[in-house]
């Protein structure tokens, strides 16, 4: 078990198979890129399955989230969810992606043992959609998005954010697309992910604007809160239902108190929050030939650790210098 201080339970698992990615949205890398980890850096196939196990079967993970980067980039990523399908007890799986290669992947995803998606898209505009991610590809995610819903990746979430100046106005059509297509949407407030540190606390739209915005044009119903659990989105049903939207205020309204993640990183480092300053290294121990008992110790100790809080709540809160890009989200 991985048990914190606090009494929080680890069960949720985030693995980032890769740093890279194939978009440059402006609120989390620079249009150049960042300085990619080398192959080496990188935990190997076998090493990222070896941890899943591990984490599975000795340290009570349920839950496993595959991201990035991008982590359609991934080339072994399908062979990796179907070897980790086979875990006994078998782990409920999903991808937080930017859609790109759904639309190729998504079925043989779906066959591997995946058991849904989610998808970032923050605007309907392909103009816009051009100047937040530097690259001309919105079909491409529209695209994806409907593979994955024929292809059973179901609930199909949307993750959208929010910028001034550029989709801030978007809220309202947002859900009305997604309520049509059937997909759940998820607004996140813009977090300090960006390796070149644009972010201003100051200039963000927050879980309250958002819900101003939606209310212009819906009823929104709150949900029982007891339901929530350790979901980081509290959620609203639409229009008397069934459809819902969720809002992640995690600058203005955190949910630290419940929080049951922890993080595995592209190189191997055990994150005990996203905004961590400190890491463990898993992949030195599994590089020198560690047993599975040592690994789970080391695992355990970090989330033994963990903070109370991510930070983020203090206006004073400075981004880590890791870049984002290979923590995951």
């Amino acid at each position: 078990m991985l048990i914190d201080t606090f009494g929080r339970v680890a069960t949720d698992l985030r693995v980032s198979l890769t740093d890279r990615c194939n978009l440059r949205c402006t609120y989390c890398m620079p249009e150049e890129g960042l300085q990619w980890l080398t192959k080496s850096d990188l935990l190997s196939d076998d090493e990222i399955v070896r941890l899943i196990r591990i984490a599975v079967t000795r340290l009570g993970i349920t839950e496993v989230r595959f991201t990035g980067g991008e982590p359609l980039l991934r080339p072994g990523l399908v062979g990796i969810v179907a070897r980790c399908a086979e875990l006994d007890p078998r782990p409920e799986m999903s991808l937080t992606t930017n859609g790109i290669g759904l639309g190729r992947t998504a079925a043989a995803l779906k066959e591997a043992g995946l058991d849904r998606v989610n998808v970032s898209l923050d605007t309907l505009r392909p103009d816009a959609f051009k100047t937040l991610t530097r690259r001309d590809r919105h079909a491409d995610v529209l695209a994806g998005l409907r593979a994955a819903h024929e292809a059973g990746l179901t609930p199909v979430k949307v993750n959208a954010v929010l910028m001034p100046g550029l989709n801030a106005d978007e809220a309202p059509d947002l859900l009305a697309w997604a309520l049509e297509h059937g997909y759940e949407l998820r607004f996140i407030e813009q977090m300090p992910l960006d390796a070149q540190h644009g972010w201003k606390r100051s200039g963000m739209i927050t879980a309250g604007d958002i819900l101003a915005s939606l209310r212009t044009r819906f009823t929104l119903t709150d949900e029982d809160t007891a339901d929530r659990g350790s979901a980081p989105a509290e959620r609203w049903t639409v229009d008397g239902g069934p459809g819902r939207v969720g809002v992640i205020g995690s600058v203005t309204r955190p949910f630290c108190g419940a929080c049951d993640r922890t993080r595995l990183t592209a190189d191997g480092q055990v994150r005990t929050c996203l905004f961590a300053q400190e890491e463990t290294d898993l992949r030195a121990a599994l590089r020198s030939d560690a047993s599975d008992d040592v690994i789970s110790g080391l695992w355990k100790a970090a989330m033994w650790g963990k903070k109370a809080g991510s930070g983020l709540d203090d206006p004073e809160f400075l981004q880590p210098d890791r870049p984002m890009s290979a923590i995951g989200g």
